[in-house]
């Protein structure tokens, strides 16, 4: 069986498993004070364009997300998101779970503008009982968005203009950063998103490494005890260097970017093989996630041969599915699905 099951049901780059079996019998210190995590950190900075960025390595998407959240706010405070976010529909509460409540707004296309944040400040500080309520202190967006979209340069500027207009923090969460910003729907490079936001994570999980996001704080000072809040959730992986040498192999010779760029070209031709057989696209998503309308009938067979997930019964009729490719996905597997859907065309 073939899979387009997710970005993370391989293990990991060639490359980080050879540079982590060179370095299997080295000593060094644990939580991330060795050399290679301190050489991640330095190549980080140099691809961000930001000598005085402070660069964190955590274990996981859903520990990141909270660290974040609950280190950067206050109590009383909660985080902005659209419907459709990530921290709403797909991490399990954790981020009420340490305290702070998700405020959702309707999205456009999964992104957040800057008219409904607008509108939604202004009402929340016209009402006079305000100081009695939840108080909003972060926006929280992702960089592609859970359904694939891409912000533009001009949307994030405007956000992040919109956000500092009315003192909440923007944190971008980056858990498949490299393939949105090799999209060629992004008109904006690394330094660009890192100038436009107070904090944001690169993704390691879903974009070549075993475990692991490199979170940035580039618009401002990391709160005073991250690396402390970093333990209390979880987050901290004593044998450090495992993460310092993931992050310092992908971002050697912008091998993030190229294997980026390879499952963004295999998304476009998995595209093109569904229209090929007539099969209807749900989103028109230009990064690695593809969502398609099956049947169910079309559903129960493919799914015999092909792993890949449901995201959406849209009705008795329609179901939305998704395919999604990465670093490992082969021309000979989008081979065999075409073949497999010859078969139903």
């Amino acid at each position: 069986m073939i899979s387009f099951e997710s970005d993370y049901n391989n293990g990991m780059l060639p490359e980080i498993l050879e540079a982590l079996g060179k370095t299997n019998s080295d000593k060094t210190s644990g939580y991330g004070f060795d050399p290679y995590s301190e050489s991640a950190k330095e190549k980080i900075r140099k691809a961000v364009d930001n000598e005085n960025a402070e660069v964190f390595f955590l274990t996981g998407g859903t520990q990141t997300n909270t660290t974040v959240i609950d280190s950067v706010l206050m109590g009383c405070e909660g985080v902005i998101c659209v419907e459709t976010g990530h921290i709403e529909v797909h991490e399990s509460g954790a981020v009420e779970a340490f305290g702070h409540k998700v405020i959702t707004l309707p999205g456009k296309n999964s992104k957040l503008t800057t008219g409904t944040l607008s509108a939604y400040m202004d009402t929340f500080l016209a009402d006079e009982s305000h100081p009695h309520m939840v108080q909003p202190g972060m926006v929280y967006i992702s960089m592609p968005t859970e359904f694939g979209m891409v912000y533009t340069r001009e949307e994030l500027a405007a956000l992040y203009a919109t956000c500092q207009k009315y003192d909440l923090r923007l944190f971008i969460d980056g858990a498949r950063l490299g393939y949105g910003l090799v999209s060629a729907a992004c008109d904006y490079d690394l330094p660009f998103l890192a100038t436009h936001c107070d904090v944001f994570y690169i993704g390691g999980t879903k974009v070549g490494a075993m475990m692991g996001e490199a979170v940035v704080f580039s618009g401002m000072k990391a709160p005073k005890y991250f690396f402390t809040n970093v333990k209390r959730h979880g987050a901290l992986l004593a044998k450090g260097r495992m993460l310092g040498i993931q992050f310092d192999t992908l971002f050697t010779d912008e091998l993030y970017f190229k294997i980026s760029r390879h499952a963004i070209a295999m998304a476009t031709r998995i595209r093109s093989i569904f229209e090929k057989h007539g099969i209807t696209i749900a989103y028109d998503s230009p990064t690695n996630q593809q969502f398609v309308v099956l049947s169910p009938d079309l559903y129960e067979a493919l799914s015999q041969k092909v792993a890949f997930e449901i995201w959406e019964r849209k009705s008795e009729h329609e179901i939305i599915c998704r395919f999604v490719t990465s670093w490992a996905t082969k021309e000979e597997e989008l081979d065999e699905l075409d073949h497999i859907l010859q078969a139903y065309a």
